[in-house]
């Protein structure tokens, strides 16, 4: 019984979604992340996004890592401003409360700001995932 829905599930065509609401998908995905999934109801992975980026941005900030500005004197420190900002609010929560200040002469600096970059380039990631779902190329 149980192999015949999962059967059924992979069996079942992609349906692709209309502009807007590709745009849409795209946008709540870019700002909260998992919410693009949520408003296409794919729950599971909605969650699990939700969850993960959620912890490893903190886990990043408790670990005395810093959630840099927007700098753009040389391509460092752009390239850094932007995988931060790829976790949309909670970047710029994080900012407006001054959380992710950092302390350099932490041993877990390095570690915090890491854990902060993977949290901001895997929901941009989550983005391509909830627009390629959307479009219909993948279920």
């Amino acid at each position: 019984m149980e192999t015949d829905a999962v059967q059924q599930e992979v069996d079942a065509p992609c349906v692709e979604l209309s502009a807007s609401q590709t745009a849409l998908a795209c946008a709540a995905a870019a700002l909260v992340p998992g919410l693009g999934h949520a408003v296409m109801k794919k729950w599971d992975r909605a969650v699990v996004f939700f969850v993960s980026i959620i912890l490893m941005f903190f886990i990043g900030v408790g670990l005395q890592g810093r959630v840099f500005g927007p700098d753009f004197t040389d391509l460092f420190s752009s390239l850094k401003f932007i995988a931060d900002a790829g976790a949309g609010l909670l970047y710029w929560m994080a900012r407006l409360r001054g959380l992710g200040v950092g302390e350099p002469t932490a041993y877990t600096y390095d570690f915090g700001n890491v854990f902060i970059y993977v949290a901001g380039l895997l929901n941009m990631l989550v983005v391509v995932d909830a627009f390629d779902i959307a479009r219909g190329r993948k279920s």
